[in-house]
């Protein structure tokens, strides 16, 4: 009964430890994630300022895999370089140490009242925003009382032989910094793998000379969660994965030798005597600000070992319809690292649809040629393009579906779901174009010609038509004065659509235009007044959202 006891004192101690960072990282990501992810994108190439926003940001947000997920988005999305995102890996090496450090502060004694003010601001108070921040609270709280729990049920193991036996084998190198590899690629995240290496350590099952192997495990295995993020993404962005992965990978190789060959594990004993769990804080922080330290002066050469082990491929991988900004599989990742995740596929979106519109406005441009120059032939590459942008429609609109369920922050969810109507309507604005296109065959078969005036009114359509596709790609700083600018624009689409339908019908009084001819004049002036409509219905979705967004 005693060992079942034991098992589930540490399960359950595990489950709250686990369910108390689970409720910080969504307390965060809904009080914070976009906050952290502006911040990121507006980094400067400094490297000291890289490193200190990096391990700022990963202090709050107490995980240096969301951060990373975070960074490899931007470098996918082309809004940062590599060589800003090896500063804010290394940084948000140094942040993750954090939880660590308030494990070895003890403040267990405490834990209880933080749970209790935690739960209390999101049952008495109204105000979604105070519900953010009582999570983060209750989070902190329930994560100390798993992790008393932790410690408290593993103190009898330091009986058993067999697991005594067990972890001794953690003294082998390699053994222990497989097991903290495994294990934190397991659970995904290095914070929680070290508080449970803590744990066992305050219970006294494991001392330093084992567990500091087990640490530099954890710091690799850490890596896979960056890893996962970059399938499916850019060629720099599997770099940035490659470069956190060298960067603890170094520091392992560098700190197990020092442990083997020096008497570091004994000195970092002697700061703490009484205290293993800050021994093992402490080595966890000593490890990644040398590590930073040594390499922050080679992060050019990292960046350019990383291009050597993964060298720019030929672009044939990249032939026919695929998604340029999106990373695959968005549920199974979200539920993965909840706070990195958020900021990232935002800004990928916008860039998948800004990739989207300049497809329709390129089909514009080709489709009003085609009749002007009453060439079939265009239609070949006309219609290959709107078959990518139905693709990228179907494709766009089945990840904001599986995203949005799992959308806690508000401003990021009102985003997610004006996107999805945006992508709608430029693939409605590519079927039009493409019905102006096939307009072009029939002329082309009955030999139909428009008179110079229509003509000229069918240019000066193009031309409308590419302007508001134009100023709907624009940096958006004022969304209201660029919603006017989109409205009027509209409107004058509608009025020339008035315009030239009053002027068919004078040429058609005075016999200038065949009735074939009028016939396709009038249907073309439908579908360039529904341009119009749509390129307004994108900037209305568009404006809502808030402004330091850019492009679509």
């Amino acid at each position: 009964m005693g060992n079942i006891s034991i098992l589930l004192g540490l399960l359950g101690g595990l489950a709250l430890f686990l369910y108390g960072m689970q409720m910080m990282s969504s307390g965060l990501e809904a009080a914070a994630g976009n906050r952290m992810k502006r911040i990121l994108e507006r980094l400067t190439s400094n490297r000291f300022l890289g490193v200190l926003v990096g391990a700022v940001i990963t202090a709050v947000i107490q995980s240096s895999s969301a951060t990373t997920v975070m960074v490899v988005g931007f470098v996918n999305s082309g809004m940062m370089t590599l060589r800003q995102a090896v500063w804010i890996i290394m940084g948000a090496n140094i942040g993750t140490t954090i939880t660590g450090q308030l494990i070895a502060l003890d403040v267990g004694a405490m834990a209880p009242l933080f749970a209790f003010v935690g739960v209390a601001m999101v049952v008495f108070l109204k105000k979604p925003q105070i519900h953010h921040y009582g999570n983060i609270l209750a989070g902190l709280g329930v994560l100390f009382i798993g992790m008393e729990m932790m410690s408290s049920s593993m103190e009898p193991l330091q009986e058993w032989p067999a697991f005594v036996d067990v972890v001794s084998t953690f003294s082998n190198p390699l053994i222990g910094i497989l097991v903290g590899t495994l294990f934190t690629a397991l659970i995904q995240s290095s914070s929680a793998s070290v508080g449970i290496l803590q744990a066992l350590a305050v219970s006294g099952v494991i001392g330093l000379d084992s567990a500091v192997f087990v640490l530099f495990g954890q710091n690799i295995g850490t890596c896979i969660t960056a890893v996962l993020a970059s399938i499916g993404t850019s060629r720099n962005a599997k770099r940035t994965t490659v470069i956190h992965l060298m960067f603890n990978l170094f520091g392992t190789v560098l700190f197990t030798t020092m442990c083997i060959l020096t008497p570091l594990t004994d000195f970092m004993v002697s700061l703490t005597p009484n205290y293993p769990a800050a021994q093992i804080a402490n080595m966890h922080t000593l490890f990644n600000v040398v590590t930073t330290i040594l390499l922050l002066p080679l992060g050019n050469g990292l960046v350019k070992l990383a291009m050597f082990i993964l060298p720019d491929r030929s672009e044939s991988g990249e032939e026919g319809m695929h998604l340029a900004y999106l990373v695959p599989n968005p549920t199974h990742t979200k539920q993965e690292h909840p706070i990195g995740f958020s900021a990232m596929y935002i800004t990928q979106l916008r860039q998948e649809l800004n990739r989207m519109l300049g497809m329709a406005r390129e089909n514009i441009a080709t489709c009003f040629q085609a009749v002007l120059d009453v060439d079939p032939k265009k239609m070949e590459g006309a219609e290959a393009t709107e078959d990518y942008l139905d693709y990228l429609n179907k494709e766009i609109s089945q990840y904001i579906s599986q995203v949005i369920v799992h959308e806690t922050n508000e401003q990021d969810s009102t985003a997610v779901s004006a996107y999805f109507k945006i992508t709608g309507n430029i693939e409605r604005i590519g079927d039009h174009a493409m019905n102006i296109c096939e307009y072009t065959q029939m002329m082309h078969d009955k030999n139909i010609q428009f008179s110079p005036e229509a003509r000229e009114e069918i240019k000066r359509m193009e031309q409308v038509s590419l302007e508001a596709l134009d100023l709907l790609g624009q940096e958006v700083t004022d969304p209201t004065k660029w919603l006017t600018k989109v409205s009027a624009l509209e409107q004058r689409m509608d009025d020339m659509t008035e315009e030239y339908r009053r002027n068919q019908l004078k040429r058609m009084r005075k016999g200038s235009c065949s009735d074939e001819a009028c016939i396709i004049f009038s249907e073309l002036l439908t579908d360039f007044e529904r341009i119009g409509d749509h390129a307004l219905n994108i900037a209305q979705e568009r404006a809502s959202i808030s402004s330091d967004a850019t492009g679509v």
